[in-house]
């Protein structure tokens, strides 16, 4: 592991311009809040960093608050495990979320912003072939082993799975991310944090360079019903292969709104209008679920060696309003 130098600044401000510093210096930087995902990416050499700036010691955002209109704030340094505790009763399909993600030994370190930020898990990328996963300008996915990679939003040129588990429940709730960078603070949705990089050296986080994640706001979700449902190749410490979250908003038993997501099928979380226009106005049964799930892969182009993922990803939609529909989150 190349040797790096540990920064540990004493206010988003201090962490801010330390990023932005090391960059213009011509210097490569990450922040780290627990670190896990960082640790693996040093450990699997694709990543080696000049200097880590060290977020652990900044306490004003490692708390859950609730305001007078009902939201909540979620500090970037809360842990998987008290996102869960904290937030059961408020938002069970978030709680559920986070209590899927890895071991309770990570989930006690992990923090909900570097779930958000971590990076895809691609072995391409991974084995240092970059993000779009290019050799000598020809991309490596659509005739290599392409097996858990996207079914939608593929054409090219990514082909990744955005990794966060967390995101697709946040972004059914409408919840948005606080950004803290040399020019201040501002505020996106969750939706819009993530982005298709489009040419190599780009990103899939729409974070400036020396921005910083400090909250996640979660409006009010008012009397809905809401669920996620993941399918596994196992249950012990592994990503899905596919995932859903719903929202749903019921009146005189039928959907009036709803709101599905889709995980692990694009380099992005994927909202499906397909899947909430065959909702809506629907009284919930086991038959509308499945139409729901058929509707929001309508549009899948599996590679090569992924087309499995389509059903995965129809039955986790089905499942999720399911569960959704019985109130178990």
């Amino acid at each position: 592991m190349k040797n790096f130098e540990r920064v540990q600044p004493r206010s988003w401000d201090e962490a801010a311009s330390a990023l932005a510093a090391a960059l213009k210096s011509g210097k490569s930087a990450e922040a780290k809040g627990a670190g896990t995902e960082l640790l693996d990416r040093l450990k699997e050499y694709n990543l080696a960093p000049d200097q880590v700036v060290d977020l652990r010691r900044l306490s004003s955002h490692n708390s859950i608050l609730r305001n007078s209109s009902g939201g909540i704030s979620i500090g970037a340094l809360v842990t998987l495990s008290a996102v869960a505790s904290g937030l059961r009763k408020d938002l069970p399909a978030l709680a559920d979320a986070c209590e899927g993600a890895a071991t309770p030994q990570i989930r006690n370190a992990a923090t909900l912003a570097g779930n958000l930020c971590q990076r895809p898990r691609c072995w391409y990328y991974r084995a240092g072939f970059g993000l779009l996963a290019v050799y000598k300008n020809k991309p490596l996915v659509p005739e290599g082993d392409n097996r858990y990679h996207a079914i939608l939003g593929n054409s090219g040129p990514a082909y990744f799975v955005s990794p966060s588990t967390l995101a697709p429940i946040l972004i059914a709730l409408d919840a948005k991310v606080k950004l803290h960078g040399p020019q201040g603070a501002r505020e996106m949705s969750v939706k819009e944090f993530f982005v298709t990089p489009q040419q190599e050296g780009e990103s899939e986080h729409a974070l400036h360079p020396g921005e910083i994640v400090t909250e996640i706001l979660v409006p009010h979700p008012g009397d809905v019903k809401m669920a996620i449902y993941e399918v596994r190749q196992k249950e012990a410490l592994d990503f899905p292969l596919a995932a859903a979250a719903v929202v749903l908003k019921l009146e005189g038993g039928s959907v009036q709104s709803a709101r599905v997501v889709l995980g692990h099928v694009a380099p992005v979380p994927w909202p499906s209008p397909e899947a909430e226009e065959a909702l809506k106005g629907k009284s919930l049964n086991e038959d509308v679920a499945w139409e729901a799930g058929k509707a929001a892969l309508s549009k899948a182009t599996p590679l090569s060696k992924n087309a499995y993922k389509v059903q995965l990803a129809r039955v986790a939609v089905k499942r999720a309003i399911l569960r959704a529909l019985k109130g178990e989150a």
